[in-house]
């Protein structure tokens, strides 16, 4: 039996037909949720089909992934799942203690990232994520940007072992652009800029807009970072900027989040970085995507402008 969708229409859609699947071929795999998509499809059938591997332990988002981590140490590789905030933020501790100080392996999976849910307010609201994460050791983090890049990254990850964050949200960029690391979708001569999943469309548009003539590559997983193709991007930039290249990176989640791992990666040459993502101030605003990422600086004109 198969769930998988034709065509996926959401990052969401994606990764719940792609775990069904997981869950009905694999005896080793469940689905741990904390309310949120119990009802979507289709996880009703799934939990029918599979009441032993499709726990739902309801609001209680601590004990999702407490239990989470006591499958993983049975030998289940449990994929566990629910809004960004509930997902790491709350449970935090027990990302610490229950998965990591442990050592059991599992896939979080979150939906609503920074600001999908602006209608919502700050309690759904997660632009922290991602920099939390970045603070525990081991994790391997997700960020597609497209609902085909999510099914095959939820696949990968639960087919390997260790810690993985999958981070998806409603945005997307019109195109897949699958590869490791990475992935040079524009070459240029005065700059780098790096794009995180679901903000590709926006820079390339950007850097259209500025009429730069930048390196644009994008990556999907931006933990573990991609030092060597940095470098080897900033290595074929024109001698003039390639001597002190500035580096932008654009992440659809904290402002910086990144900036640990490109001074890392050019520790050994002068460099400037430029750092955009959402701002550290509170908004206290509700509305639509469009206004919060005009509000974080992440729309067309003010990339451009950065760039």
């Amino acid at each position: 039996m198969t769930a998988t969708l034709a065509v996926p229409t959401t990052m969401r859609e994606a990764f719940l037909h792609a775990a069904a699947d997981l869950v009905h071929a694999d005896d080793r795999v469940a689905l741990v949720l904390a309310d949120i998509s119990a009802g979507a499809d289709p996880v009703p059938a799934l939990a029918a089909r599979h009441p032993d591997r499709v726990v739902n332990v309801g609001i209680r988002e601590q004990l999702m992934v407490g239990v989470a981590g006591g499958l993983a140490l049975a030998g289940v590789r449990p994929i566990v799942h629910s809004y960004a905030p509930f997902a790491v933020e709350r449970p935090y501790e027990q990302l610490k203690v229950d998965l990591g100080h442990q050592g059991s392996g599992a896939v979080l999976v979150s939906i609503g990232a920074s600001y999908d849910v602006g209608s919502g307010g700050r309690t759904h609201e997660a632009p922290e994520d991602v920099a939390l994460i970045d603070t525990l050791p081991g994790w391997t983090v997700h960020v597609p940007g497209h609902p085909d890049e999510a099914d095959r990254l939820v696949r990968d990850a639960v087919a390997a072992d260790g810690l993985v964050y999958l981070r998806l949200s409603d945005a997307t960029n019109a195109a897949p652009h699958h590869g490791a690391g990475l992935v040079t979708v524009r070459r240029g001569t005065e700059g780098v800029v790096v794009a995180v999943g679901p903000v590709l469309d926006t820079v390339l548009a950007a850097v259209a807009r500025a009429g730069r003539d930048l390196t644009v590559l994008y990556t999907t997983t931006p933990r573990p970072f991609d030092a060597a193709g940095l470098r080897a991007a900033v290595d074929a930039l024109a001698p003039k900027h390639a001597a002190a290249p500035t580096v932008t990176v654009v992440e659809p989640y904290l402002a910086g989040t990144s900036a640990r791992v490109v001074a890392e990666a050019l520790a050994d040459r002068p460099h400037r970085q430029v750092m955009l993502g959402t701002r550290r101030e509170e908004l206290r605003l509700y509305g639509t995507r469009a206004e919060h990422d005009a509000a974080h600086g992440l729309d067309v004109r003010q990339v451009a402008d950065a760039l």
